[in-house]
């Protein structure tokens, strides 16, 4: 008995959401409906929105970033040659920042070949990427001797554990979301012209005419005038 009313709810809220969709399409007018269409065509043959372009810019700061203060520090602590030798030639986990410049390039190559190369819609990109580098970060402090090495024990893994939150946040708050909203307002504005176009009988204003209303009573005078006029001639 309980269901009875409930179908019959959902049954009258379907038809007044109806009609309130083909109210919204009569009063749509059908060339700002073309220039919306176009305007989201326009954007889909960029093949890129502007927020995911965004997006990959941060990737690419990201990795510059990285690299300069890694530049930096090989200036810093003897020379670019010199140091350079020890921490790639001769590699040590507990004392190179190399790996961490690593890390860096891993972040970019995976991200922009996922989500500008490929245009990837899911977060499994960067999840991994920002999973990864959290994971190796945490070793690397916990187990290295980074913090009697300088400023940049500190500086370097800090930086880079930011910047992947950072770019997941971007991600997955920003972009995605976006994505999804334009998307639908497409579907929206391409549902409600095709409606526009099937419903026949869309005037414009310029077919409907209503002529002048004549003054109150004018008839009446004149009726009365004309047959006062014998009157006066007699």
């Amino acid at each position: 008995m309980s269901s009875l009313p409930a179908d019959m709810e959902n049954a009258l809220t379907g038809s007044q959401s109806s009609r309130a969709s083909l109210r919204d399409v009569h009063s749509i007018n059908p060339t700002q409906l073309m220039a919306r269409i176009e305007s989201y065509e326009g954007r889909e043959k960029k093949g890129i929105s502007d927020v995911r372009r965004t997006f990959c810019l941060f990737v690419t700061f990201d990795l510059l970033f990285v690299t300069l203060l890694w530049i930096i520090e090989l200036n810093v602590n003897g020379g670019i040659e010199n140091t350079l030798e020890k921490e790639v030639v001769q590699y040590d986990f507990y004392s190179s920042y190399f790996d961490i410049f690593l890390l860096a390039v891993f972040r970019f190559k995976v991200l922009i070949l996922a989500y500008a190369v490929c245009r990837l819609r899911h977060w499994w990109a960067i999840a991994l990427t920002t999973a990864v580098t959290s994971a190796f970060l945490l070793a690397k402090v916990i187990l290295s001797k980074l913090f009697s090495q300088g400023a940049f024990g500190y500086v370097l893994p800090i930086i880079s554990f930011i910047l992947a939150w950072i770019e997941t946040w971007f991600l997955d708050f920003k972009v995605l979301p976006q994505e999804a909203e334009e998307e639908n307002r497409l579907l929206i504005v391409q549902d409600a012209s095709e409606r526009a176009a099937l419903i026949p009988g869309c005037l414009s204003d310029g077919q409907f005419y209503s002529p002048p209303e004549s003054e109150a009573g004018s008839e009446e005078a004149e009726e009365k005038q004309d047959s006062e006029k014998p009157l006066l001639e007699l």
